[in-house]
């Protein structure tokens, strides 16, 4: 179930960090799950965020939790009304600390590979969602909870982050896609040295490396995601979905490839009802009102 909380769009000043506080507030105070959608409404339609809350383990991921989020990135799969997803911790001082390693230690090995292989699943699952990602990221994002935001398109860090992927100081590598997708952000030279000294980040350092889209420098990095949100919000939803495709595929082939992908994607823009009011709204000099389709 989506439930729905409206955020006032303005003023956007001194006051947003009382009116997100107490917004954080109520929904941890409703929600049931460690792991829910939430949408918003009002001039902020089309913006879902995925809360996690599990604040006695720092929202370490187990099977329950992983069930859950599961659940919500395969609920907005579908959500054609869902034009970006912002993921974020209502747990103060956490994004994601990794995996729960008090509910590993009892797992046996085929329970371990299991919950391993689930978890890469839905990690490709959120990756591959068709609208924009941004991970919204306020205090530790380690180990797992890293690997979670470099799924995400955009990453925006807040004030006290602690970025990094620590699992060589317990004697295993990352395993939910760590290897690979840190070093096709940062380039490979520099992500063996993050992974072999398992060295934590904080938000500059993260935004100078490229991890982060953005650092905040005073306070929670939502406003700022939720800015950044609301910047895509007014762009025409299937160009931007196929945006996003052509710029996944083409990240993964030759050039050559890439370019024929683009016009493959750039082809299916020009027929949509959206293509038309854009222009009519051009020449009518108005804003377009897009339909998605």
């Amino acid at each position: 179930m989506i439930a729905t909380r409206t955020f006032l769009r303005k003023p956007y000043h001194h006051h947003v960090s009382k009116l997100f506080v107490r917004a954080l507030q109520t929904t941890a105070a409703k929600a049931q799950k460690e792991c829910f959608v939430e949408e918003l409404d009002g001039e902020d339609a089309g913006i879902a965020m995925i809360n996690f809350n599990r604040p006695q383990t720092r929202n370490a991921i187990s099977r329950d939790f992983l069930n859950e989020f599961q659940e919500a990135i395969e609920g907005l799969r579908h959500h054609t009304k869902t034009r970006v997803v912002l993921i974020r911790s209502l747990v103060d001082k956490v994004f994601c600390s990794g995996a729960d390693l008090k509910e590993r230690a009892t797992m046996s090995s085929e329970e371990i590979s299991k919950f391993l292989n689930n978890l890469r699943h839905a990690y490709r699952g959120l990756e591959t969602l068709p609208m924009p990602t941004i991970a919204v990221i306020d205090g530790a994002a380690l180990g797992g909870g890293l690997e979670l935001a470099l799924c995400c398109d955009m990453r925006v860090a807040g004030e006290h982050a602690k970025i990094g992927l620590p699992e060589t100081k317990l004697a295993i590598i990352p395993g939910a896609g760590g290897t690979q997708r840190l070093m096709r952000v940062v380039g490979l030279g520099k992500a063996k040295e993050l992974i072999f000294t398992g060295r934590s980040l904080n938000e500059q350092q993260a935004l100078d490396l490229g991890i982060v889209n953005y650092a905040v420098k005073k306070g929670s990095s939502f406003p700022k995601s939720l800015e950044l949100a609301r910047e895509i919000l007014p762009s025409g939803p299937i160009a931007i979905r196929l945006a996003k495709l052509a710029i996944d595929r083409g990240s993964q082939v030759d050039l050559e490839t890439g370019l024929d992908f683009e016009k493959t994607c750039y082809d299916q823009t020009i027929t949509t009802g959206d293509r038309i009011e854009a222009l009519k709204a051009f020449s009518e000099k108005r804003l377009p009102v897009f339909k998605g389709r």
